[in-house]
């Protein structure tokens, strides 16, 4: 299993519409083959800041089976104009204890 994070800044004013296409957007990446979940966090410090986690079995699921499909273009198009700056996505693996 690996980690997507994502640390999100949602442009002023429109955080609720935001939330309101991400649960819209929630249907679209959890039908995707090897997603197991997701979760986004909204900071407590920060107004506008958004934490997103997915869960995904392989970074292939994530880079080529979601990224390169049809349902990401339906994905981007709900979903990327609320940002500003354009997050950084980045991938992780638990550390065997």
């Amino acid at each position: 299993m690996i980690l997507e994070a994502v640390m999100l800044q949602v442009k002023p004013g429109i955080e609720e519409d935001y939330e309101e296409a991400f649960r819209e957007a929630s249907k679209i990446i959890s039908s995707m083959k090897g997603y197991i979940s997701h979760e986004l966090q909204r900071c407590m410090e920060v107004k506008g800041k958004y934490l997103l986690l997915v869960r995904w079995e392989t970074l292939e699921d994530h880079t080529v089976g979601f990224r390169q499909s049809k349902e990401y273009q339906e994905w981007k198009k709900q979903l990327h104009h609320f940002y500003d700056p354009f997050p950084i996505v980045e991938h992780f693996e638990n550390v065997k204890l």
